[in-house]
């Protein structure tokens, strides 16, 4: 659908206010449990750069209220991932009534965005020392990094996956069966330089790597990486990581977005590795606000929010475990 915003911060419908910017929206619909369903705006809406906290907070719960007479009527909540953040580096201020902060996060609220617009030399430049070292080391040890050509993922969609396989039991993490990376590729693969890309790393015939990246417009966002236990001396994740931002600087991206980040650099936390490894290559860390709900059916809400709140729990718990 589509959606409009005028200069004092207020939402419409474009039906209605045809002299209102125009801006689309994407809106998911999902039955998530027995009569609940939740309504779903990925890194949305987009709003002017001029619009203060309260007038963000209002066009939000405007939009929120306007939706409900397109969604089914079982949609208990809609969620939303509001793509905003202090340009300073500082935590994005909380939503505030009617909306209710989400038990989890969808999309990662927190992450690094590298500037692509500097030369090669000085982008390195702004990386600590180490991954300058260990982006050379890859090379010099003889790490090779190929691209599937478009059209052409079959066969190393298998080898991702494998190695995805053998991350997640390493790590404890949890990850999708093969049929959705498939999917992805099938439906949002276009043709390079757009769309997905998929990069895997080898050393004499052996596959240490992979990375699934998606380039966009002026954005290349990395979105997915494997490893193999062998050969992990030989720094492979390191080589795949430049040679996807040097493709994303040549096909005319701006930024790399690498996708995630625990909220801070305290060791304890259980992705606390992939702080240090997204964070060394230098870049601004972003705070969004993350996931907010807005309740339609407030009873049914609150019974979904509290399952939400104890899974998460007892899944952060295992991570701990296993970590």
């Amino acid at each position: 659908m589509e959606w409009a915003l005028d200069g004092r911060g207020s939402a419409g419908e474009t039906q209605r206010e045809a002299h209102r910017e125009v801006r689309p929206l994407l809106v998911l619909s999902r039955r998530i449990a027995p009569s609940i369903r939740m309504a779903y705006v990925p890194w949305g809406p987009e709003l002017p750069a001029s619009c203060n906290q309260g007038q963000c907070n209002r066009a939000l719960a405007e939009l929120a209220h306007s939706l409900g007479r397109h969604l089914p009527g079982n949609t208990t909540f809609v969620r939303f991932d509001p793509p905003w953040f202090d340009p300073e580096g500082g935590k994005a201020q909380d939503l505030s009534s009617p909306f209710v902060r989400a038990a989890a996060d969808i999309q990662p609220p927190d992450t690094v965005i590298v500037d692509l617009a500097p030369d090669a030399d000085n982008i390195l430049a702004s990386m600590k020392p180490k991954w300058r070292y260990n982006i050379g080391l890859a090379e010099k040890r003889g790490v090779t990094v190929n691209l599937a050509p478009a059209g052409e993922w079959e066969k190393d969609i298998g080898i991702f996956y494998g190695l995805l396989a053998e991350t997640a039991k390493r790590d404890g993490i949890a990850v999708h069966g093969i049929g959705y990376y498939r999917m992805l590729f099938e439906e949002y693969g276009g043709a390079i330089p757009a769309g997905l890309r998929l990069y895997t790393a080898w050393h004499d015939g052996d596959c240490l790597a992979a990375i699934v990246a998606l380039f966009r417009g002026e954005q290349a966002t990395y979105l997915y990486g494997a490893s193999s236990n062998a050969k992990r001396n030989l720094m492979a994740p390191y080589a795949l990581q430049w040679r996807a931002m040097m493709d994303a600087k040549a096909a005319g991206c701006t930024k790399y977005d690498l996708f995630g980040i625990p909220p801070n650099g305290d060791p304890g936390h259980p992705m606390a590795g992939l702080y240090r490894f997204k964070t060394g290559f230098g870049g601004s860390i972003v705070h969004r606000p993350g996931s907010w709900d807005y309740p339609t059916k407030p009873v049914l809400y609150a019974l979904f929010s509290t399952a939400e709140r104890l899974r998460k729990k007892l899944r952060d718990r295992r991570k701990r475990r296993s970590g």
